[in-house]
């Protein structure tokens, strides 16, 4: 059993290494899509957020430098100390902490730095956009009628209520000065340029970071209606009820849309997601003899169905070699109880109940790729059919761990944490079942 949990952990690290600023930006190639060479622009301006974006400057700057006029990127708190050291840090570029997954003030003076920053960009100007997950919560910008306070408890209720990360980002938009498009609206007529590592399931380009410099598709209609739908309109504090209802009413001025002239000179393209990713494991895994098989990468849905899920698959698995089964997603978790953990630690827990009792060697591994999982120090967790009997002979019930969301405290208590610490890098999460 420990050969397939040091292989299951040695397929979720070679995932990460593979979405890594550092590798994303190896054969990167400007000129695919600018018009003209870095040099050719009067000035260049390079600004991002996300987990990534401290990396992904980094990278920018060992390639092109020399071209960097003036620069900030926003990352979590902490995570300037706990860069790998595989990922170079940026000179000319500043580096910002600020407050996830709920917004704080110093990244509300971050965003309004962005925003002065694009604004003060021409025609003959390049806005550098670095952007991956996380990114929304660090580039707050609220609407001038709306305080951080009234963000901050938006906040809280979304990342309470079950809700995915498309419903969050709905409503974040329409509560923003900066997302949903609004960035290349503040630097047109200037050329912008978005680099994006999705943290999406479907690498839609206008949820990742909420989207800054492309088409929102979304409405204030929609944002009101996942409010009212997760139960939250009337725990909303009464200036954003106010500030929704009026742009729902056409008298505020929605997100900017398709074909909006801002637009023009604005893209915004992929440089890595969660299939990179799960190809990199998959490779690992052939090269360790494993029959490996990717068998989604839209994986979503309640954290502790998808545990019960993926353990009874593995379980229906025949082979005459081992099995390495691969997901890519996220799932989500509504908090019932007062405990600590995260989608992945919850995946995993599940899984441990329906893994209890069989005799296969099975590993059902689940691992946030930015190296995080919830409010917690931990990536994720794993699994065997051992996990469960093992706590139960020490007193440990993994039913009412799972029942009071406390996941964590389950695995800390088991050693089935995955602490692989901040990765830099963020493409949703990588599941696995391994199976002999």
């Amino acid at each position: 059993m420990n050969t397939l949990i040091e292989d299951a952990q040695a397929f979720y690290h070679a995932a990460v290494r593979s979405v890594q600023a550092d590798r994303l930006f190896t054969d990167v190639e400007l000129g695919t899509w600018l018009d003209r060479p870095l040099a050719a622009y009067r000035r260049v301006c390079v600004v991002g957020t996300g987990k990534a974006s401290m990396a992904m400057a980094g990278a920018f700057e060992a390639r092109w430098g020399r071209h960097v006029d003036e620069g900030l990127v926003v990352v979590p708190h902490g995570y300037r100390a706990t860069r790998p050291a595989s990922q170079r840090a940026p000179d000319a570029i500043a580096v910002v902490e600020a407050g996830h997954p709920v917004p704080d003030r110093a990244g509300v003076e971050a965003a309004a730095r962005v925003l002065g920053l694009a604004s003060s960009c021409g025609e003959d100007d390049l806005v550098l956009v670095l952007i991956s997950g996380g990114g929304s919560a660090l580039w707050p910008a609220p609407e001038e009628n709306i305080t951080l306070d009234d963000m901050q408890v938006v906040s809280r209720l979304l990342l309470r209520s079950g809700a995915d990360i498309h419903q969050i980002n709905t409503v974040r938009k329409h509560l923003s000065r900066i997302k949903g498009g609004r960035l290349a609206v503040a630097a047109a007529p200037a050329t912008v340029l978005a680099l994006a590592v999705s943290d999406v399931v479907g690498d839609d380009l206008s949820v990742i970071a909420s989207g800054p410099a492309v088409p929102d598709g979304s409405t204030y209609d929609e944002a009101v209606a996942i409010l009212r739908d997760f139960d939250l309109w009337e725990e909303i504090p009464a200036p954003v009820r106010r500030h929704l209802e009026r742009g729902a009413q056409g008298l505020i001025a929605e997100t900017p849309k398709p074909g909006a002239q801002c637009f023009e000179q604005a893209q915004t393209v992929l440089l890595g997601t969660n299939q990179t990713a799960l190809a990199a494991a998959r490779a690992v895994a052939r090269q360790r003899g494993y029959a490996a098989s990717i068998v989604a990468r839209d994986l979503t849905g309640e954290a502790r169905e998808v545990g019960r899920a993926l353990a009874r698959e593995a379980l229906t698995v025949e082979a005459d070699r081992p099995v390495c089964l691969l997901w890519g997603g996220e799932t989500t978790v509504t908090v019932t109880g007062t405990g600590r953990g995260g989608r992945n630690q919850e995946v995993a827990l599940a899984a441990a109940l329906a893994l209890e009792g069989q005799s296969r060697s099975v590993v059902v591994l689940s691992g946030g790729t930015d190296g995080i999982d919830g409010p917690t120090d931990a990536a994720g967790a794993w699994a065997t059919p051992q996990t469960a009997p093992h706590a139960r002979a020490r007193g440990l019930d993994p039913a009412a761990y799972l029942a009071d969301n406390d996941a964590y405290a389950f695995f800390e208590q088991t050693s089935g944490l995955l602490k692989p610490g901040p990765t830099h890098t963020n493409v949703m999460d990588v599941l696995m079942a391994l199976v002999l």
